[in-house]
């Protein structure tokens, strides 16, 4: 009799056990649920907008993942597109991460294979190549101000690419022209800074031949000679002569 009860007891003592594993493991499940959102996929072409389930917190490297694998897409060439600004997996050397919403809209392009090589030798199908691009030596101090520009303030690229491109010493050059303008205009030597400013660039500029090279400039060739193909007075009379004209 004794056993019987210690039995009873031990059965129910079990299925209370399981009720509580239960329980949590349901709790787990609705927490997961919770921090679940379904967001809307709209692919740029003639398939139909589909939907997915994805954390509500998440990398953009671990999202582009997702998409691609679930819409079987190549995801090298998957671009992103999140109210309006392209996700980027990376940014200023630290993975980023997104608060995504129920509802929100994300739309899917994909970059189209490049044309085959035979095809395309002699020209430039990408885009990307057109765009101003941090070389990887950069410093990161350069890399958080470029993206403070560009994203932020929303600059063109080919101002970044002359903010960039300049050196100190000539970032150096131009801060201390601005600062000269004002005491050249006010001795009334404005006219004269400008034209002189001008000879600086020209003369700074001036490459050096190698032995043996032609100048543009015949007068500065042994015996005034000429680069072939050079159109002048000279050559037109040629031509006249011979009725090539």
């Amino acid at each position: 009799m004794a056993d019987m009860v210690e039995e009873d007891r031990n059965r129910s003592s079990s299925k209370i056990d399981n009720s509580d594993e239960k329980r949590r493991k349901g709790g787990d499940d609705g927490d997961e649920k919770k921090n679940l959102v379904e967001i809307k996929l709209k692919t740029i072409g003639p398939s139909r907008p589909s939907y997915l389930l994805v954390p509500s917190l998440i990398k953009v490297r671990d999202l582009r993942k997702l998409i691609a694998e679930n819409n079987h897409l190549p995801i090298e060439n998957l671009r992103l597109i999140l109210r309006g600004n392209v996700l980027h997996d990376n940014r200023n050397e630290d993975e980023v991460h997104l608060q995504l919403s129920n509802g929100d809209s994300l739309i899917v392009a994909v970059k189209p294979k490049p044309p085959a090589k035979h095809l395309r030798d002699g020209f430039d199908f990408d885009d990307d190549d057109l765009k101003f691009q941090l070389p990887q030596s950069t410093s990161r101090w350069k890399r958080r101000l470029y993206y403070f520009l560009h994203d932020k303030l929303k600059l063109p690229d080919i101002l970044l690419m002359a903010l960039f491109s300049l050196s100190l010493k000539a970032w150096a050059v131009i801060i201390l022209w601005f600062i000269l303008a004002p005491v050249a205009h006010r001795w009334d030597l404005g006219p004269v800074y400008i034209l002189g400013t001008g000879f600086a660039i020209i003369f700074f500029n001036l490459g050096r031949r190698q032995a043996g090279d032609l100048s543009a400039y015949s007068i500065f060739n042994d015996d005034f000679r000429e680069l072939p193909g050079t159109l002048n007075a000279d050559r037109i009379d040629r031509d006249i002569r011979a009725g090539q004209l």
